[in-house]
C-alpha cells in the first residue's frame, strides 16, 4: 500500500524525506500549516512512509458525512469549547501501548497566529514520549519526518530547537505562517468569594 501514495505524491512533484524516529510512540508536530492541502499531502506522506498516525480534529468535522472516514484515518474528535483534560486524555492513550503516534498541527489553525499552541509539548512530556518534527515545505516540494527530541524541563529551550528546525521550511501561504513560540499560559481565574 505504500507504493500508491508515493506514486501520487511524485505525480504532483513531491518528494519524501524521512528520518526514522526509532519509536512507535511519539507526538509528531506537522508544520507549517497554512492550507487545506497540507492535510491531503500529509496523509499521503504518512501512508507512503507506512505510519499509522492519529490526529486531533474539531468535533464538528466528525459530525459530517465524512466523520466515519476521518475516524478510519486515525482522527480523534475533540470539543474545543471544553477546556482541560486533553493532556491527560492523550497521555492515557499512550500508556500501555507500544504503537501510538499522535500528529498535531501546533498552530491550531491555517491562519497566522503570534504563537503555537503548546499542548503537543505538554502531551509528550506527560506521556514521556519524544516530539518528532514533521514538515511540509512548498518551496522545495518536500515533506517528511525530521529531528526528534524528548521534552525537557524548559519549554523555551525546546522551542529554540523547534525554531531552528523549521527556519527554512515554507508553507503554501507564507503570510499565514505563525510565529514559533509557545502560547502563554493564562493565569487561573480567582475564585469568587460567595
Amino acid at each position: 500500500m505504500r507504493a500508491l501514495p508515493r506514486f501520487l505524491l511524485s505525480i504532483f512533484g513531491w518528494t519524501l524525506s524521512v528520518k526514522d524516529p526509532g519509536t512507535g510512540r511519539c507526538v509528531v508536530i506537522f508544520a507549517p500549516h497554512t492550507s487545506n492541502w497540507d492535510f491531503v499531502v500529509g496523509i499521503l506522506a504518512a501512508w507512503g512512509i507506512g505510519l499509522k498516525v492519529h490526529w486531533i480534529g474539531k468535533s464538528s468535522l466528525f459530525d459530517s458525512p465524512l466523520g466515519p472516514l476521518f475516524r478510519f484515518w486515525g482522527g480523534i474528535p475533540v470539543d474545543r469549547s471544553q477546556r482541560g483534560g486533553m493532556i491527560e486524555q492523550m497521555a492515557e492513550r499512550f500508556a500501555g501501548t507500544d504503537d501510538f503516534i499522535l500528529a498535531i498541527a501546533p498552530e491550531g489553525t491555517r491562519s497566522h497566529t503570534d504563537h503555537w499552541k503548546s499542548g503537543f509539548w505538554h502531551i509528550a512530556r506527560a506521556a514521556q514520549v519524544p516530539v518528532v518534527m514533521a514538515f511540509i515545505d512548498y518551496r522545495r516540494k518536500q515533506i517528511g519526518l525530521g529531528d526528534s527530541f524528548l521534552p525537557g524541563e524548559d519549554i523555551e529551550t525546546d522551542f529554540e530547537q523547534i525554531r531552528a528546525f523549521y527556519a527554512d521550511k515554507r508553507g503554501r501561504w507564507r503570510e499565514k505562517e505563525s510565529t514559533i513560540r509557545p502560547q502563554e499560559r493564562q493565569p487561573a481565574k480567582p475564585e469568587s468569594s460567595a
